[in-house]
């Protein structure tokens, strides 16, 4: 109802309590290597080899070469208490995600799942970035690091940590989420936008 909506001034505070230190971290990237050169290095270490194997698994991945390095293929909301699953298909049309809204109750608990594949080359700090706006504020950013993958044909899935949803009057309603995976070296694999709907009831 329009007299529950949050104020401006109210955005405002949520925004204020959200924000960190966005400073970036004296983090310096490793250079970049083909995985073939990284095949080819230190043959004769067998320890080096075992962890290579690992991590490149022992046989190499063909695949379509016009395909993309990183590919994110879905997002998923992991709430136990859900009543059905919560999934975003990343591989479909992404303009029409932004029409879409998930629903989720007030307080439950929940993760994101980002399912993606890396498909030639290893890519070295992976991460998922998300920011929340509600009527056009933005009220809370996060960054998470994903990490370092080698290609390989199955997907790999990376966990946000557990969090809570918000809850009372000022809380319900929808919320924009912008989302991005990208990388050490600021490559943009994917940057979406889509909708979180905090109910009273799962249904209501």
């Amino acid at each position: 109802m329009a007299e529950h909506e949050p104020t401006p001034e109210q955005l405002a505070a949520i925004a204020a309590e959200n924000a960190e230190d966005e400073s970036s971290v004296n983090y310096k990237p490793p250079a970049q290597k083909s995985l073939k050169e990284i095949q080819d290095l230190d043959k004769e270490d067998e320890s080096l080899c075992k962890y290579k194997e690992a991590l490149l698994g022992s046989h190499p991945v063909t695949v379509d070469p016009s395909a993309p390095n990183v590919q994110v293929t879905k997002l998923t909301l992991v709430c136990e208490a859900a009543p059905g699953p919560l999934v975003l298909d990343l591989t479909g049309d992404l303009e029409s995600m932004k029409k879409q809204s998930f629903a989720l109750k007030e307080a439950v608990e929940y993760r994101i799942k980002i399912s993606f594949k890396v498909n030639k080359e290893i890519v070295s700090g992976l991460k998922y970035i998300q920011q929340t706006y509600r009527k056009g504020v933005k009220i809370d950013k996060s960054d998470y690091m994903v990490g370092s993958y080698g290609p390989r044909s199955e997907e790999y899935e990376f966990l946000t940590p557990l969090e809570e949803a918000p809850k009372g009057l000022l809380a319900r309603g929808t919320y924009n989420i912008k989302s991005k995976f990208t990388d050490d070296d600021k490559h943009d694999h994917l940057s979406w936008e889509w909708n979180l709907s905090i109910k009273k009831e799962w249904k209501d």
